[in-house]
């Protein structure tokens, strides 16, 4: 089992950047896919980014676009979010995952396939 918490998150304009941090406790963390999801008021939870184990494999969300850019430190146990250019419709909550089913497993896509979650950190991008 793993213990995820974000941080990172805050209040920026249009075009800003920010940097998301998940600190993750437990057992092999390095063992674990690990991404980044959001959720705005009033919507379903939405696919970010995923990272392999290894960091070898990634995936995006189609509304990214090159804007953002995730990583992890296996070494820190922590996964990364760096964001650019955000938008007024990057606002959300922002959380971290993790899955131990294998980069392959399952659709990493769909919130459900994902079995341990941060709190979540709020993202707010004024116009």
């Amino acid at each position: 089992q793993v213990q995820l918490v974000e941080s990172g998150g805050g209040l920026v304009q249009t075009g800003d950047s920010l940097r998301l941090s998940c600190a993750a406790s437990g057992r092999a963390f390095s063992r674990y896919t690990t991404g980044w999801f959001r959720q705005a008021p009033g919507k379903d939870r939405e696919f970010v980014a995923a990272i392999s184990w290894s960091a070898h494999a990634t995936v995006y969300g189609d509304f990214v676009k090159g804007r953002f850019t995730i990583s992890r430190d296996n070494a820190e146990n922590s996964l990364f979010l760096q964001m650019n250019s955000l938008k007024p419709e990057d606002t959300a909550v922002y959380y971290c995952a993790a899955q131990n089913t294998g980069w392959g497993g399952s659709d990493l896509r769909n919130a459900i396939n994902w079995a341990y979650w941060g709190q979540g950190t709020q993202v707010t991008v004024s116009s």
